[in-house]
């Protein structure tokens, strides 16, 4: 038995402004599905307003409500949204179950290398060409001299799989040239191998103490909550005696943006099998979420160590499911931000867009940038470290720097 390919995937968009686009998902079941399906809806700019998730463990149907900027390309994420599906190829007319799963392939990494004349907010309308692109920044070495000029270095994948292609290269370099201008220098894109990107990974003790294992400590929620002004409420409750053979948790917390990607990759790392689910948002703030779940095995968690290890990460990845500090550089001031990175590798898209965004609608500008990976606290983490090129007489403060990066990522701009 099978569907049609073209109804694995469908997408009703509103005609109102002030009403969501219904996306609804019929496709065979695995665990993490739902994180990799949320995990494209917010590369794409969109929150999810409301959800209903239901399986039988072999078989799931999806529905997700969308709102979004006018310009999303709608045809492009039923695309990638397909991509993601198990079993889903546009070269069958017909879904069916297949012997086995192979993994995928990973990616090819370029590094886009270019050199140009500095202005205000130029590494965001870059990283924004590159978004608009389909192009995903693994790693990032930007550096500007004294005279003004910028040399930056970007590891990227092609979302699309044709970098390696002259067309692609050219339309690369075209986008960037749209945006820099006269000001481009020199631009170049190659193919580069695993030992050049180990290159880019930071040891650990480059990162300051402040972002370290206390920043990443689960102790440290409920001190984080009662003193940060970040503060949101996350209550996680979970109860086994509304039905035999799954286990309910309750979740009700602010909305923020990525809410529910950040709720399935949590679960999708734990290898928790989602049954049938709903999310709701009450007007532009509150949500709550009703999970009904099993373990790997199949059976409802019943260890009370296994339900408070869980609990306890779910409140702290929805309360900081980033960390952002500002840190003392000598004379300079440095932005710190942790993203944490899924077991299989991949990590919450557009940060380095939300924060170049922040900065530039400050008018901050940024004198050097890098991302690299690093294992704190037994997980890996995305860190992003932005040196600011803070003028003489600034008058941003600092806690209000913190304050927009932190609200951008948050969704709370």
């Amino acid at each position: 038995m099978g569907i049609l390919h073209e109804d694995v995937v469908i997408i009703k968009q509103t005609e109102k402004e002030d009403e969501a686009t219904v996306i609804t998902i019929n496709c065979p079941d695995k665990t993490g599905l739902g994180c990799d399906l949320c995990r494209i809806i917010l590369f794409f700019g969109l929150s999810i307003v409301r959800g209903d998730v239901s399986t039988d463990g072999k078989w799931c149907y999806i529905v997700f409500w969308v709102v979004g900027k006018p310009s999303t390309r709608w045809s492009l994420l039923k695309k990638r949204l397909l991509e993601a599906c198990p079993s889903c190829s546009s070269a069958n007319t017909l879904i069916y179950y297949p012997p086995e799963l192979l993994p995928p392939k990973p990616p090819d990494v370029f590094l886009l290398k270019f050199c140009c004349h500095d202005r205000q907010g130029l590494l965001h309308d870059v990283t924004h060409a590159l978004s608009e692109l389909e192009l995903i920044i693994q790693r990032v070495k930007v550096s500007t001299t004294p005279d003004g000029m910028v040399m930056d270095l970007f590891f990227i994948t092609d979302t699309r799989g044709v970098l390696h292609t002259s067309k692609r290269k050219q339309d690369t370099y075209d986008h960037i040239k749209g945006v820099v201008g006269d000001k481009m220098v020199s631009c170049d894109i190659e193919m580069v191998g695993p030992e050049i990107t180990a290159c880019s990974q930071g040891p650990p003790f480059l990162i300051p103490p402040s972002i370290t294992e206390d920043t990443f400590s689960l102790e440290m929620l409920d001190q984080c909550q009662r003193g940060s002004q970040h503060s949101n409420s996350v209550s996680v409750n979970i109860d086994n005696s509304l039905s035999p053979a799954h286990t309910l948790i309750q979740i009700v917390c602010r909305d923020h943006k990525g809410l529910l990607y950040d709720i399935m990759r949590t679960l999708k790392d734990y290898n928790i099998q989602i049954s049938y689910g709903r999310f709701t948002t009450k007007g532009n703030k509150d949500c709550e979420i009703d999970l009904f779940i099993v373990q790997s095995d199949g059976k409802k968690i019943i260890d009370p160590s296994k339900q408070n290890a869980l609990c306890s990460r779910i409140r702290m990845e929805l309360f900081r499911p980033l960390r952002v500090a500002l840190v003392n550089r000598g004379p300079d001031t440095e932005l710190l931000v942790a993203n944490p990175v899924e077991l299989c590798g991949k990590g919450r898209p557009l940060v380095f867009y939300d924060i170049t965004l922040a900065l530039k609608m400050l008018n901050i500008d940024i004198f050097s940038a890098e991302i690299s990976r690093h294992m704190i606290g037994g997980r890996e983490w995305e860190v992003y470290r932005v040196l600011l090129d803070e003028e003489e007489g600034s008058c941003v403060p600092r806690t209000r720097i913190e304050e927009a990066v932190w609200s951008m990522l948050m969704g709370w701009e």
